[in-house]
């Protein structure tokens, strides 16, 4: 019998680097403070921890599977490299006029998001592709060549070209780069290849962004590499993209742009994999690390997903004013909220929190590593639920000094508030904020929330979800074993996967069975080609079109079988479309002649096949076990600090009922029970709560 393959899952966050190792079917796990400086220290640091725990070496792991913010960070700091854009004439301020939407309505000092890419750096030369494909207008060459002779002359770390309707023909896109790659010897991105879709600009935005971090990631991923191989690694290392998938490191070089959310995605198919385990087809998770905190809806096991989303948005939970990322992703809503998230008071007096955080360089005040404003860590410490000596398992010594000192001196002080006050008021607002953005983003998808169960993960999840609970009115939340680096796990149930999508608009009164099967044969060649890249199993395929009413201005997605397509299938791809518009809207729209309905982009996603996790039964009581040590805990229900009971997560035993208020700690989190609930320890070390007098 061949044995399971040592896995190793490493998630760089804005404050931790999370490592899990799953080595002879036992699971390792560590959380180190992320290094800005040489994020891939940190990473060779977590991993010799987690090596020595299992008594390994480094040459015996099969698989190391990576995912980092570094990516998304470098977009929102706005640290990438000085990149020139190359466009179609006429088009050179897209990226700065956006669509012009008025995100926030009534806002008379509306400010749009400055473009990644001043207007001084961005060229444009004559030529032009129309909307069906065709040249109207040859590309000016004699023009490339003397933007390339500007981009080499002027220093410039990296290239993003996006011309017109390349979606469609990217001759033009393909020309220019090998123009220029003639004079710059620096990466260059073309849309046609980044993101070859429909609307441009989102199209340009994204191959801006693929080129402006480009650089940087390629080296962090060449270091890397190098640092993982001269220690003795002979394994090859992944990387998770947005979209919940695995794919090789060399193409998360060429299109990093895939990487933005990979760390969020890690978190969703973990919290996938364990609603699937214990049959849960109606789940939220929420994954709150040192620095952001994210929601997402999960049905049926699998995350929702989109083909753009948001980085960096200026006006919270408001749609249109972030920066626009056209690719596969996981869909959720994501928000400045983590352990290191600072608080603060605005000039009406009120407390808030975020987005900018502490991070890892100096920390929250308790941290002692000169810090000196207050984070929702901090908060947590004066409130009692987090143990001062054995936070991180220890490894962190916190002072409840300084993080009072902190609170009062940046909070309480300015309200009139005592330490305990200002820290419980800080803790409330987050848990608000996080409360309202689940709501934003259930009514967003036409969902109640209150009718899903949780489940809660990261390193701070855990010791806020009771009270999230409360006020979204979830009854009951599951804490899944490895909580405090659920990412990072979820990094190891990742498949090889990716997502290939082309913009091509066809009315279904024109539909062409051999054109769309053509189509979907080069998407398809595409999908599987970065899937063996990593496996040699069994692919699957999702075929899926976006479709619409003609003269609508989005596309709803409609899933199509995996087969060739005939003239006959006009049919069945018109009733899917209505019987899918129908879900999302209520109803089809009837009774108008000559509605015509087209499709306007084709994706294949491509995975290899993964076996069905073991059914788990969810244990909804059992047998109540006394606390051996208890601490004074804030209970917000209450209003007041309550002798709470502390327990190991390692010593309960499944079925082991602890009623509420409680805390169960382990090494890389702590789990708070406020009063209205109760915890029930699960079959495979999960906890339970359950709200008191809830049935299951």
């Amino acid at each position: 019998m061949t044995s399971a393959p040592i896995r190793l899952g490493a998630d760089i966050g804005g404050t931790f680097t999370d490592i899990a190792l799953e080595c002879r079917g036992a699971l390792f796990s560590t959380k180190v403070l992320t290094n800005y400086a040489a994020p891939e220290q940190a990473i060779l640091d977590g991993i010799a921890v987690v090596l020595e725990q299992a008594g390994i070496g480094l040459g015996d792991l099969d698989i190391i599977i990576h995912g980092t913010t570094l990516a998304t960070n470098a977009l929102i700091e706005r640290r990438g490299a000085r990149t020139a854009f190359v466009t179609t004439e006429g088009f050179r301020d897209v990226i700065e006029m956006r669509t012009e939407n008025r995100f926030e309505q009534y806002d008379l000092n509306l400010r749009l998001p400055q473009p990644l890419i001043p207007r001084e750096d961005r060229f444009a030369a004559g030529g032009r592709i129309g909307a069906q494909g065709q040249e109207l207008q040859p590309l000016d060459e004699a023009a490339v060549e003397a933007i390339a002779d500007r981009i080499a002359a002027e220093g410039f770390g990296a290239v993003a070209i996006g011309f017109i309707h390349s979606y469609m023909n990217p001759a033009h896109e393909a020309r220019a780069r090998a123009i220029i790659a003639r004079k710059v010897a620096v990466p260059i991105s073309i849309s046609s290849e980044v993101s070859p879709q429909m609307r441009e600009f989102e199209r340009f935005n994204t191959v801006c962004a693929n080129a402006y971090v480009r650089p940087q990631m390629a080296d962090y991923l060449a270091r890397l590499q190098v640092r993982l191989k001269d220690l003795g690694a002979v394994c090859p290392v992944f990387m998770i993209h947005s979209g919940g998938g695995l794919i090789s490191v060399e193409t998360a070089s060429e299109f990093p742009a895939r990487l933005v959310e990979s760390g969020p995605a890690g978190g969703a198919i973990f919290a996938a994999d364990v609603a699937r385990r214990f049959g849960l087809d109606r789940v939220v998770s929420y994954d709150m690390g040192g620095t952001t905190a994210k929601i997402c809806l999960i049905e049926d096991y699998a995350p929702k997903t989109a083909r753009t989303f948001e980085v960096a948005r200026t006006y919270r939970f408001c749609k249109g004013s972030g920066m626009p990322i056209s690719i596969p992703v996981i869909e959720m809503i994501e928000i400045g909220a983590g352990g290191g998230s600072m608080a603060w008071v605005d000039a009406l007096g009120r407390i808030q929190t975020g987005p900018e955080s502490a991070g890892s360089e100096p920390g929250p005040a308790c941290y002692q590593r000169g810090g000196v404003h207050p984070a929702i860590t901090d908060a947590d410490l004066v409130l009692g639920k987090i143990d001062a000596d054995n936070f991180a398992g220890g490894a962190i010594k916190l002072s409840a000094a300084d993080a009072s000192g902190a609170i009062v001196r940046d909070v309480g002080g300015k309200l009139g508030l005592g330490a305990e006050a200002a820290a419980f008021g800080i803790c409330e607002v987050v848990d608000e904020n996080m409360a309202n953005a689940a709501r934003v983003h259930a009514v967003e998808n036409g969902k109640n929330i209150s009718d899903n169960m949780m489940i809660a993960f990261g390193g701070a999840a855990p010791l806020h979800a009771a009270r999230l609970c409360e006020k979204l009115g979830i009854e009951r939340c599951l804490i899944p074993v490895g909580a405090g680096v659920g990412s990072a796990i979820g990094f190891l149930k990742a498949p090889f996967g990716y997502e290939a999508l082309a913009s091509n608009i066809l009315r279904l009164s024109a539909f062409e069975a051999g054109a769309a099967n053509a189509l979907l044969a080069r998407l398809t060649a595409t999908a599987e080609g970065f899937v063996r890249a990593g496996t040699e199993g069994a692919i699957t395929r999702e075929i899926t079109a976006f479709m619409r009413y003609v003269g609508q201005g989005w596309e709803i997605p409609v899933p199509l079988p995996d087969r060739d397509f005939t003239a006959a299938d006009v049919d069945m791809l018109r009733h899917n479309f209505r019987e899918n518009y129908a879900r999302f809207f209520g109803r089809a729209i009837d009774g108008l002649d000559g509605l015509e309905i087209e499709i306007v982009t084709w994706s294949v996603k491509a995975q290899d096949q993964r076996a069905t996790p073991d059914r788990i039964a969810l244990i909804p009581d059992g047998a109540r076990v006394g606390p051996l040590l208890s601490r004074p805990v804030f209970d917000p229900a209450r209003g007041e600090f309550l002798p709470t009971a502390i327990l190991e997560r390692g010593s309960l035993q499944p079925g082991a009922r602890v009623v509420g208020p409680a805390v169960i700690v382990e090494r890389e989190t702590s789990t708070v029970v406020t009063s209205p609930f109760d915890v029930v320890m699960q079959a495979d070390g999960s906890l339970l709560m359950i709200r008191k007098g809830a049935m299951l």
